[in-house]
C-alpha cells in the first residue's frame, strides 16, 4: 500500500473530525440561541449532519452513499424512538440526553434529516473530489 493511500483515511478522519467539532459547536449555539421553527429546523439539520460526519469518522473508506443511507436510518430510528417516551424518561434522569435523543416526534424532522444528509453527502463528495491529486498532464 502506498504512503498516499495510507494517509488518505487519516487525512479524511482529521477533516471529518474538525467538521464534526464545528457542527457540534454550531448545534449548541442553535440550541442556546435559536427559537421557533427556524431554530428547530436548523438544529435538526445540524443533528443529521453530525450523524453523517460521525459515521464518516468511524468508516472513512466507506462509500458516501452508504454513510448517507446509514445516517438517515439512524436519524429516523431516533425520531421514531421518541414515540415511545423513552427519550423523555432518559432526559429526566440525564438532561443532556435530550440533545441526542430528542423529546417529541415530529414528522417534519424526517424531511429535514433527509435533506440535510443529502446536502452533507454532496458537499462531502465535492470536497473529496477537489482534494484528490490531479494527474500530471503529459502534453505541454
Amino acid at each position: 500500500m502506498s504512503t498516499a493511500a495510507q494517509r488518505s483515511p487519516i487525512r479524511r478522519r482529521s477533516a471529518v473530525g474538525a467538521a464534526a467539532a464545528l457542527t457540534i459547536a454550531a448545534g449548541l449555539l442553535v440550541h442556546r440561541y435559536g427559537s421557533g421553527d427556524s431554530g428547530d429546523i436548523l438544529g435538526d439539520a445540524l443533528y443529521a449532519t453530525l450523524v453523517y460526519l460521525l459515521l464518516a469518522l468511524l468508516a472513512p473508506r466507506s462509500p458516501r452513499r452508504f454513510i448517507g443511507a446509514l445516517a438517515l436510518i439512524v436519524c429516523a430510528v431516533v425520531e421514531f424512538l421518541q414515540l415511545t417516551g423513552i427519550p423523555r424518561e432518559v432526559a429526566a434522569v440525564f438532561p443532556p440526553a435530550a440533545l441526542v435523543l430528542g423529546a417529541g416526534f415530529d414528522q417534519r424532522d424526517l424531511l429535514v434529516y433527509a435533506a440535510a444528509v443529502v446536502v452533507t453527502m454532496i458537499i462531502d463528495v465535492a470536497i473529496s473530489r477537489a482534494a484528490r491529486p490531479r494527474a500530471l498532464s503529459t502534453s505541454h
